[in-house]
């Protein structure tokens, strides 16, 4: 039916939008939408690998590397040896990054509560559920689609 949302548009739309919404807010801290996500992980968990990071942010190890490089020279990041392995450097906040990190928490409140607006919270709770089986179907045909791959 051409008069429907078709709901894949939809959803590359909106995460389209809120990616240019988020670069936009980014910037105003003199930082990139990348650079804000890894100081998100790295508050929630203090430590990580480059190699980890770049699993979690689904980037290759070298643009994790040149993106700390950029966070470091702003004294946001510092790289610790591993005490166990010194081919390993560890990410951890610097002081000077928590202000920031703060204000753009409060970005990220008001992009959600922006989202949300007019959405009561049944169905907020509806679209993540249902977000979040979507993203585990995606997922899970990926896999099985690599892994036909492989096989062949």
């Amino acid at each position: 039916m051409p008069n429907e949302p078709d709901l894949l548009f939809l959803l590359h739309d909106v995460a389209r939008h809120l990616r240019l919404d988020a670069d936009r807010r980014a910037s105003a801290y003199g930082l990139t939408r990348a650079q804000w996500v890894i100081l998100m992980w790295l508050d929630r968990q203090p430590g990580l690998s480059q190699k980890e990071l770049a699993e979690i942010v689904e980037v290759e190890p070298i643009t994790v590397g040149r993106l700390i490089d950029r966070l470091e020279a702003r004294e946001f990041v510092e790289r610790r040896a591993d005490p166990q392995d010194r081919r390993i450097w560890r990410l951890h906040l610097r002081p000077a990054a928590v202000p920031v990190l703060r204000a753009l928490q409060d970005e990220r409140s008001a992009m959600l509560q922006m989202v949300g607006s007019g959405l009561d919270a049944a169905t907020i709770a509806t679209l993540k559920t249902g977000l979040a089986r979507m993203k585990t179907n995606v997922v899970a045909d990926l896999r099985c689609k690599s892994l036909e791959k492989d096989i062949a």
